[in-house]
């Protein structure tokens, strides 16, 4: 008569002879605060986390990439270094019909980072992922030109002007998959954990700042931030007074964006919040169909847009949230 034994549980099993799971990390969109992603990545490497494939959407698929690379050490200095002056420096407004901004700067940024250019030398398996603007569709890239792949999903309709690859023309991957746990589990991933930096920053944590000179109870510039507040407005002004000289292209459109006695946030806040609403309301649809294994959702929703000037304190958000979700999560 034949037996069979009663199985082991995985904790009588000897941890040498367990075979590790294959873990896929999803990074998730949320512009300034994706400086989050960098400290997440640095509580893995302290825990001794070990990620096998990675997928990222939009400022996800660019600290990805570099992840990927295995290089977020010089990242994470160089946007620990950003104030407002930097990050409007990367502004290379060109007003062409399809955005506001070229992305020249940006990707200069990410080849800077890289020791490769093309996906399939990097040394994590990496996937970017972006929209067909035409169609709507999800477009996954896993292979070519990483500088392209990434510049595609970090293109915000409206602001980063849409890139062609392959025939199709792409914008930020935020607009069909935002935190793309199913793109990982078609690399193979048996465990995956995602990052999601947009939770609860509509919930009125968040909101756009309305700007005024007829408030008379507008906080200061002292108040609102100091040295670094002040900068932000000086370049703001300088910004302004460029795209306002007379052989500047739209010079009327952008006066009357620019016009500051109307209470309204500025052209960069309205596309990048409605974007912003949009990807959230997605990222919980898809997050309820396609639950990770583990889910990180840095407390962030004080953090607007734009503010690559708090990095630092971006990334130590991201590492305290990090190390909180793994302190009870066995793989």
């Amino acid at each position: 008569m034949q037996t069979t034994s009663a199985p082991r549980s995985a904790a009588s099993v000897p941890a040498q002879s367990r075979k590790r799971p294959r873990l896929g990390l999803a990074l998730g969109g949320g512009s300034a605060r994706g400086m989050a992603h960098l400290g997440v990545l640095r509580a893995f490497a302290d825990a001794g986390v070990q990620i096998d494939c990675i997928a990222g959407c939009s400022i996800g698929a660019l600290v990805g990439a570099i992840a990927a690379s295995g290089r977020t050490d010089g990242l994470e200095a160089v946007f620990k270094t950003f104030d407002w002056k930097k990050t409007l420096s990367f502004f290379d407004v060109v007003f062409p019909r399809s955005g506001l901004i070229d992305g020249a700067k940006v990707t200069a940024l990410v080849r800077d980072h890289l020791p490769s250019t093309q996906m399939e030398a990097l040394s994590i398996p990496f996937a970017a992922i972006a929209t067909d603007l035409l169609s709507g569709e999800e477009v996954v890239l896993r292979s070519g030109d990483v500088i392209d792949a990434v510049r595609a999903s970090i293109a915000v309709p409206g602001i980063f002007t849409p890139v062609r690859v392959g025939g199709r023309v792409l914008v930020d991957g935020g607009l069909s998959n935002p935190v793309p746990v199913s793109v990982l589990r078609a690399m193979g991933a048996e465990q995956v954990i995602a990052v999601d930096l947009n939770h609860g920053v509509v919930d009125g944590r968040a909101r756009l700042r309305l700007r005024s000179k007829k408030n008379p109870a507008e906080p200061s510039v002292q108040q609102r931030g100091g040295r670094w507040m002040d900068d932000y407005r000086h370049v703001m002004a300088d910004l302004k007074s460029r795209l306002l000289a007379q052989n500047a292209p739209a010079k009327a459109q952008f006066s009357r964006w620019a016009n500051t006695e109307e209470p309204l946030p500025n052209v960069f806040e309205v596309l990048l919040a409605a974007v912003n609403v949009m990807e959230m309301r997605i990222t919980e649809s898809r997050l309820r169909i396609e639950p990770p294994d583990l889910l990180i959702r840095p407390p962030l929703g004080d953090i607007r847009f734009l503010e690559f000037g708090r990095a630092e304190e971006a990334i130590d958000i991201g590492y305290a949230a990090a190390l909180e979700a793994l302190g009870g999560w066995v793989y």
